[in-house]
């Protein structure tokens, strides 16, 4: 009879795994499409980096979260179709980050330095922007970007 209970236990903490574990195991990471996308400085300098990119709901939900790592030159670029107020926010984002806000034509209308991990405070673009570029905390500051700086990528020149 013992035995009988144990093997009806371990069946159900088998089934109960897979009832848990499958679908967990079954969803793929969300995939991000890659561009180059150039930021061409007031000063002259054209500065290159490698983003991803996010244009569905998911994809911008998703972002940069959890990510523990990004190489210097890489970067994500959010569009959102339409020029907007947008309200972003840090939480389950590992890396610290800066944000450009960049409007239809892809000039930079706002920046955010160092915005924190984890935070829930909110970060605005201040105007309505199209696209909203994160690259790894210190490169504006290291590279010299600044507002009225032009970013240019395939998203960028297809909405247009």
């Amino acid at each position: 009879m013992r035995g009988l209970v144990l093997h009806a236990i371990r069946s159900a903490v088998l089934a109960l795994f897979f009832l848990v574990a499958l679908p967990a195991l079954a969803e793929e990471p969300m995939r991000f499409d890659k561009e180059p996308l150039l930021i061409q400085t007031a000063a002259g300098k054209t500065l290159h980096f490698t983003v991803e990119v996010a244009v569905t709901a998911d994809q911008r939900a998703q972002g940069l979260m959890f990510r523990k790592t990004m190489a210097d030159d890489a970067g994500m670029i959010f569009d959102f179709g339409e020029p907007r107020r947008v309200a972003m926010w840090m939480e389950n984002t590992i890396l610290p980050l800066d944000m450009l806000f960049a409007d239809n034509a892809g000039t930079i209308r706002h920046i955010k330095q160092n915005a924190t991990p984890y935070s829930r405070d909110i970060i605005d673009s201040m105007s309505p922007v199209k696209y909203v570029v994160e690259l790894n905390a210190g490169i504006v500051g290291k590279l010299g970007i600044k507002v009225g700086d032009r970013i240019m990528s395939a998203t960028t020149t297809k909405a247009k």
